[in-house]
């Protein structure tokens, strides 16, 4: 769009779209992780370690 000359104000929208989509995505990943791994190892009584696994997915996400 840039080599195009298009309009700046097109290219944000387009920056801001591909950042909500790459957002989506991000969200979707953390959440089947947090389902399918830590979920599995709370009730495994692994408690304090699947609390820290989400404090650093948090972390790292965030």
């Amino acid at each position: 769009m840039v080599q195009d000359h298009r309009d700046c104000s097109e290219v944000l929208v387009q920056v801001a779209a591909v950042r909500s989509a790459i957002n989506k995505v991000g969200k979707v990943i953390l959440e089947d992780h947090i389902e399918n791994c830590l979920f599995q190892d709370i009730e495994s009584q692994k408690d304090i370690e699947a609390w820290e696994s989400i404090k650093d997915v948090f972390n790292a996400y965030f």
